[in-house]
């Protein structure tokens, strides 16, 4: 949405505002004798779990640590289980250590670790030694062979210490809803995805097998929508091994449509559980690049509003159980560098702030578990 909002995005951003104030009264009201209960304790009242990504960065600053051990009862690598950490100097050399020391730190204090993720499908984000790999005379075999090698590696590494894991990140191209090409589906077409899921189900059958990416209840995520149930029904008609969906959450575009495509969306939902699927919120966050004013309390305001409105309707579904932010305080969030303001001003896109004092996103999410139905 650009700074010069249409008539219908002003109108509606000014409902927004005024719904959002009314939440944020009552909100800023309430923070301070509700924060003396965790997010995770609220969650685990309804059988859910609520935790952060976290990488090196953040677990060096004391600050962070403190406030996910106060909060969390999961978190999740935010890189250092990608391929191109793991398994970036060549087909023979392996680095867990970035990972190792956050699972330490997680153990240490009972929090449980997932899994991101076991294959990322975009040749961007994999290591260069891969897309140039020679497979040789019989590339299918030796692709094949070279995809479960490494997944077995990761599951001989952590056994089954981490319990969920994403096994194939962002596959679908959200402009046409298809499948994108990397370096194993050039060699092996779809049977990569297969392959991938079975394999992972033969080293660690007890790990929960998800599939994630970033489709949106934004419009303009139609194609990328349809693209993820197709799959999602391929994996079914394919027997594919597969529990979960995890959906990023990477809300925030489109405020002239306060809660986004919510019955385009419902319908998306409605089709993934009725595969037998559960539901993951992995990577939340409520981007509030292009909320048009500076005023610190209504942007605050407004992502409140809208991440209630969000997680409302996905905690509607028995299905979800897992809901973790991509980073927090907002300092740490990926989309400080991602999507800047125009006005320059930091991002507010999650619960704490940059002093990492409570907004009113923490006392929404505490509302949303507080009414969600238990699990």
């Amino acid at each position: 949405m650009s700074q010069n909002l249409s008539r219908r995005a002003a109108l509606s951003l000014g409902a927004a505002t005024v719904t959002a104030s009314a939440v944020a009264g009552s909100a800023l009201t309430a923070t301070a004798a509700d924060t003396a209960t965790s997010l995770k304790d609220l969650a685990a009242a309804k059988g859910l779990r609520f935790g952060t990504a976290i990488g090196m960065r953040m677990l060096a600053d004391p600050r962070v640590r403190e406030l996910v051990i106060r909060e969390c009862n999961i978190i999740v690598p935010e890189n250092e289980l990608k391929l191109y950490v793991t398994h970036n100097n060549g087909p023979t050399e392996y680095n867990f250590k970035p990972a190792d020391d956050l699972l330490a730190f997680a153990e240490s204090h009972h929090i449980a670790m997932r899994g991101h993720n076991l294959f990322w499908a975009r040749d961007e984000y994999t290591p260069q030694w891969l897309k140039s790999y020679d497979f040789g005379s019989k590339p299918k075999v030796a692709a094949e062979k070279l995809l479960r090698d490494y997944i077995a590696k990761v599951a001989d590494h952590y056994g089954e210490r981490l319990n969920s894991w994403d096994v194939v990140n962002e596959t679908i191209d959200p402009k046409t809803g298809e499948v994108r090409e990397n370096a194993f589906s050039r060699v092996l077409g779809m049977d990569t995805l297969r392959i991938a899921f079975e394999a992972t189900r033969e080293y660690m059958p007890k790990t929960q097998l998800v599939y994630n990416d970033y489709m949106s209840w934004e419009a303009g995520n139609e194609n990328h929508r349809k693209g993820v149930l197709k799959l999602l029904h391929w994996f079914r008609d394919n027997k594919v091994p597969i529990d979960a969906l995890g959906v990023q959450s990477h809300i925030g575009n489109g405020y002239d449509l306060l809660g986004g495509q919510v019955n385009a969306w419902k319908e998306f939902l409605d089709e993934t559980v009725a595969l037998d699927l559960d539901l993951l919120i992995t990577e939340f966050d409520v981007d509030d690049q292009t909320i048009p004013t500076g005023d610190i309390e209504q942007r605050d305001a407004i992502v409140a509003t809208v991440g209630r409105i969000y997680l409302d309707q996905m905690l509607s579904y028995k299905q979800t159980k897992d809901v973790l932010f991509w980073g927090m305080p907002d300092q740490y969030n990926w989309l400080q560098g991602f999507t800047p303001r125009a006005d320059k001003l930091p991002l507010r896109p999650t619960p704490y702030d940059a002093d990492f004092k409570p907004k009113p996103l923490r006392e929404a999410i505490a509302l949303a578990f507080k009414n969600a139905s238990a699990r």
